[in-house]
């Protein structure tokens, strides 16, 4: 090994919720690992969780709850918000949908949690773990292949060997441009606005969507201090609109969520600023080489239209833990393509199945055809009176599909 080059059984490449989540699972197994992280230093701790909410959030459904729980995260999180309804309705017309938790046969249809608090919720049980390192400040310049696996080598000069590399570093992910594996990106042609508002009425414990001419606007439900008038705003729109949007004073900002969203919830304060995030879908050609597996958004990124991103990489993190686990237990290779490959099988279906349901709604709802809008009336309307159907659609949304790998059970 050349002086200076650091070695374990895994490196991840990005420390963020799906990357931490695979380092816990991994760390919690005793194997070695290295979390190769670009941010300067963990989050801070204290703020988290206090006073007003992150803009970030993710809706976490039972599924990917109990993994959280499996890991001893979810007690620690210091903020979260349940939610046991949804609502969907189309502003053109009347057709609408609700779901509820006690037709689903769960308590809860999910949890809203803002991203940072469940990251350091993560890194405080990274911490805990004696076989886990992580390294902050970490930008990989290059990715080779020897006899013995992969070796990173790090715009400081640092070098990290392993068996097996994992690309957990998002959609943009260098890693994967690295190793040389094509993605295919389609534009969607919209535009997310993304910011924090109090609402006039408590949001009731409902996530609310309504379906626009130019894309959907959800109002994800937030407790602040006990106050359920807090809400995460997702507004899909054109680029145009989504920059006229972002150039308004908050008041105007608040004053155009209330019309659009048809006073639902009364009126609507805009408490931070806008952000605007371009929404592209992406899919990796393939998932997996010898000593290479991408997880998360280096794998695939999803429209934010349900909310199953950070789900879908929940479920990466399990699967491939659970693979290499037993892998390991074997006394195998943990970079041996066969066993990268069973994890490639067991998910990639899953999560081509949902991209291609998400851009076959996000078509569907943007289509201007009067024919297509009354269908779309007519089918909210009709799926919301058949019970056995909608029992379905809930079980699917909230993360019962297929096989479970046995941390999600």
């Amino acid at each position: 090994m050349q002086e200076g080059q650091e070695r374990a059984e895994i490196v991840i490449v990005g420390g963020g919720l799906v990357g931490a989540s695979l380092a816990v699972l991994l760390g919690e197994a005793g194997l070695a690992v290295s979390v190769l992280d670009a941010r300067p230093k963990a989050l801070d701790v204290a703020p988290i969780g206090k006073g007003q909410p992150a803009q970030r959030v993710s809706a976490v459904t039972p599924v990917s709850q109990r993994l959280l729980e499996r890991l001893k995260v979810w007690p620690a999180l210091q903020r979260v918000t349940p939610y046991t309804g949804m609502q969907v309705w189309e502003a053109e017309g009347s057709g609408a949908i609700s779901f509820d938790a006690d037709q689903a046969g769960t308590p809860v249809l999910g949890h809203i949690v803002e991203n940072e608090v469940m990251l350091t919720a993560l890194e405080a049980r990274l911490a805990e773990l004696p076989s886990v390192t992580q390294v902050f400040g970490a930008r990989v310049d290059a990715l080779q292949t020897t006899g013995a696996g992969r070796r990173l080598i790090l715009a400081d000069g640092r070098h990290f060997m392993a068996p097996l590399v994992v690309a957990a570093d998002g959609a943009r992910s260098q890693l994967r441009e690295l190793a040389g594996i094509e993605v295919s990106a389609h534009d969607t042609g919209q535009t997310a606005l993304v910011t924090t508002v109090r609402t006039e009425h408590p949001h009731g414990g409902v996530a609310r969507q309504i379906f626009l001419p130019t894309g959907p606007l959800a109002f994800l439900p937030l407790t602040l201090d006990g106050d359920t008038r807090y809400c995460s705003i997702v507004w899909s729109t054109t680029p145009q609109e989504a920059e006229r949007l972002n150039g308004l004073s908050r008041e105007a900002l608040g004053d155009a969520l209330a019309t659009a969203f048809e006073h639902r919830l009364g009126k609507v304060e805009v408490i931070d600023d806008a952000i605007s995030v371009p929404l592209t879908q992406r899919h990796a050609s393939r998932y997996v080489e010898e000593g290479l597996a991408l997880i998360g958004d280096a794998a695939h990124s999803i429209h934010p239209l349900a909310g199953q991103g950070v789900n879908l990489g929940f479920m990466d993190a399990a699967v491939l833990a659970e693979e290499v686990i037993e892998a390991h237990q074997r006394g195998a290779e943990l970079g041996d393509l066969r066993i990268l490959s069973r994890y490639a099988r067991r998910r990639r279906g899953d999560n081509t199945t949902m991209l291609a349901m998400m851009d076959g709604f996000r078509m569907l709802f943007g289509a201007e055809h009067p024919a297509l809008r009354l269908a779309r009336n007519v089918g909210l309307s009709g799926v919301d009176r058949m019970l056995p159907l909608k029992r379905v659609i809930m079980r699917q949304a909230i993360g019962e599909r297929g096989r479970l790998p046995a941390s999600c059970r």
